[in-house]
């Protein structure tokens, strides 16, 4: 997969309600749904720490200023710095949130619950864990997850984009 593909894959997701624009409520509603898919309460600290985090992301993404973040904005955005700089946390909060008992790990129904909550296809959610899960534990690391996400948005390539190719929708 290029990284066309695979930026073109992660907007999508992005763009809830498919309008080919990713809005300011459509992405900064992605905390929320990860916690309430994982039971986190509203006041919860690590569910204020993923909206800051996202905060950061969206106003990075958004290059006009507009509140909305359109796939040319989003294709030029999206690479090595900005994942390192404001991605990264982002997507390292999603994950604590769904490490329910915090040990840096998800298991497969952690990790099945946080991809569904974010609008990730379900029907390759066993492709995907298994590709991540590298060493056969039956656990995915949040480095390791950090790491394979950024590989995939920075180049394309990474385990989860051959686990894209295995399930009915990209």
């Amino acid at each position: 997969m290029n990284t066309i593909t695979a930026k073109r894959h992660i907007f999508t997701m992005l763009d809830v309600d498919g309008d080919g624009i990713i809005s300011r409520q459509e992405y900064l509603a992605r905390p929320e749904r990860a916690a309430a898919a994982l039971g986190r309460a509203g006041d919860d600290a690590l569910l204020s720490s993923a909206r800051t985090a996202h905060e950061r992301v969206f106003a990075s993404m958004d290059a006009n200023g507009d509140g909305r973040v359109t796939f040319a904005e989003y294709e030029a955005w999206a690479g090595e710095r900005s994942f390192d700089e404001v991605c990264r946390p982002a997507l390292g909060s999603l994950f604590d949130l769904a490490d329910a008992d915090g040990d840096g790990r998800l298991d497969r129904a952690e990790f099945t619950r946080l991809r569904h909550a974010l609008g990730n296809p379900p029907d390759n959610a066993r492709e995907a864990f298994d590709a991540l899960d590298e060493d056969g534990d039956g656990h995915v690391a949040r480095d390791a997850y950090l790491a394979q996400i950024r590989s995939f948005v920075t180049d394309g390539s990474s385990p989860m984009a051959q686990a894209l190719h295995t399930g009915a929708r990209g």
